[in-house]
């Protein structure tokens, strides 16, 4: 796993990682290949036109163990990420960040970056949609909150965490099907657009 690089690390090593693997974190894959699912087929389908960001990495040091395989054995990040996710639905920017916890009793606050907190901050104040996808594997329940939401409890200095029995009430639970596998698009609908979206996908 790669960490955010500090001020007291400033490179990170990655030793045993292969190149492949450093494309994400490991933690909350599970989500994140539903959202990819999700994302190629609303692009198929032309409902919508959002990507997953990568994350740019300077690499420092690769070990090669023999001619046909190399091995990234230290790298750290160039910037500090922003969101998982961007892209264009109905006219509007689309910028979110997607999170899974196994905590029951709500979505802790050190689980998100401060520079994706003012990210989000950003794209709302430039007229985007921002909003995070937390899922709860204990429950097996995905959510759509607002991002405004997240930002507010997360600036609240006597909140260390949003609660679960709080996300169930502002949050909007994401409905899973086979195809898509995370109909996370009628939740927006809902979210931000008056009356739905009425195109059947």
């Amino acid at each position: 796993m790669i960490g955010y690089p500090t001020k007291q690390n400033p490179s990170i090593s990655v030793s045993n990682t292969s190149a492949k693997t450093l494309s994400h974190s490991g933690r909350g894959m599970s989500l994140e290949n539903d959202i990819n699912e999700t994302n190629e087929y609303y692009l198929e389908t032309d409902r919508a036109c959002i990507h997953k960001k990568p994350t740019p990495i300077q690499v420092v040091r690769v070990d090669y163990p023999n001619r046909a395989h190399a091995r990234i054995s230290e790298a750290y990040y160039k910037v500090p990420s922003t969101t998982d996710y961007n892209g264009v639905y109905r006219g509007k920017a689309i910028d979110f960040e997607a999170k899974q916890t196994k905590n029951k009793g709500g979505f802790p606050f050190q689980l998100i970056h401060p520079h994706q907190i003012q990210h989000m901050k950003r794209v709302i104040h430039h007229g985007g949609i921002s909003f995070v996808i937390l899922r709860f594997t204990s429950y097996n329940e995905t959510y759509l909150i607002d991002g405004q939401i997240m930002i507010d409890a997360y600036e609240d200095k006597n909140q260390k965490s949003l609660s679960y029995k709080k996300i169930k009430e502002v949050g909007k639970l994401i409905q899973e099907s086979y195809i898509p596998r995370l109909k996370y698009l009628d939740a927006v609908d809902e979210m931000y657009f008056q009356g739905g979206c009425n195109n059947g996908k």
